[in-house]
């Protein structure tokens, strides 16, 4: 019965994860379990954290790579002649492919049991100080290695609960990491206004959810594909003049560029806007 419920929840989750990779064109980042000095059991709390703050940018499908592994190895136990003919083994192989996967070395997470006069434990603090990078998964190129501190956390109930305020701490500081990494792209869905053949205002499928302000610079490239991979060429920049929506922004086009825009446009090919960062 306990395998039955398994296999229908990951059932559920592989089904749920197709059809999510087919509709969604956001780019896939996988998050690795971080690895820890020595042994920690709030490892795994603090990589959780970094996958939720990942998560919560709404720029990215997540991809934890630490619940994917025992899903994985359920998968794998199926195989074995126990299964053989079963109509309740698992499809395997259909799984989202990240382009890109965060890992994480903690350096430390000291939690202190802070007592009372009589001995008793009244709460507890803890901090974290962890380093991550960022590796391509087609190159195998990473960043450099960016360390994180957070603070020291108030008096919490529970070890676990003081941990994930000092996670809190480095919020502001993990989304601007996220927001340099991986630079928002958008696409154009339509024209908004034309005039004899320039665009004038376009629709991009990004807005407030992906972080989008009123005023934000996007660079438009048209991409070919020479030789099997995406050659981009700049056509000029576009700027935010209003958000549309939680998931949508007006962009203004520079009359140099509105011709070009609007015929590459037209002509179905490769357009993708790039956040310009400053």
């Amino acid at each position: 019965m306990k395998r039955s419920i398994l296999f229908f929840l990951m059932c559920i989750a592989v089904h749920s994860l197709t059809g999510y990779a087919q509709s969604d064109t956001r780019p896939v980042v996988g998050v690795a379990q971080f690895t820890c000095d020595g042994s920690s059991k709030y490892a795994g709390l603090v990589t959780e954290k970094v996958v939720e703050m990942l998560t919560n940018t709404h720029r990215f499908q997540v991809v934890d790579r630490t619940s994917y592994d025992k899903v994985h190895a359920e998968l794998e136990l199926q195989k074995s002649e126990a299964f053989i003919d079963s109509e309740n083994t698992a499809v395997q192989g259909v799984a989202i492919a990240a382009e890109k996967i965060i890992t994480g070395h903690i350096a430390k997470i000291p939690v202190y049991a802070m007592k009372n006069p009589n001995g008793s434990v009244k709460g507890y603090k803890a901090s974290v100080a962890f380093q991550m990078k960022v590796v391509d998964v087609e190159t195998g190129i990473s960043t450099e290695a960016t360390s994180f501190q957070g603070q020291t956390s108030e008096m919490m109930m529970s070890p676990e609960s003081a941990v994930t305020q000092s996670m809190f701490s480095l919020q502001g500081e993990l989304e601007e990491y996220f927001r340099k990494n991986f630079p928002l792209q958008g696409k154009i869905l339509k024209i908004l206004e034309s005039k004899k053949d320039v665009a004038v205002t376009i629709l991009l499928n990004v807005g407030k959810n992906q972080g989008v302000k009123a005023n934000n610079k996007f660079q438009v490239e048209r991409i070919e594909m020479l030789d099997g991979k995406p050659y981009p060429s700049t056509i000029g920049e576009i700027t935010v003049t209003k958000l549309s929506g939680d998931d949508f922004a007006e962009c203004s086009v520079p009359k140099k560029i509105g011709a070009e825009l609007l015929a590459r446009f037209q002509a179905a090919e490769k357009l993708t806007c790039n956040l310009i960062i400053k």
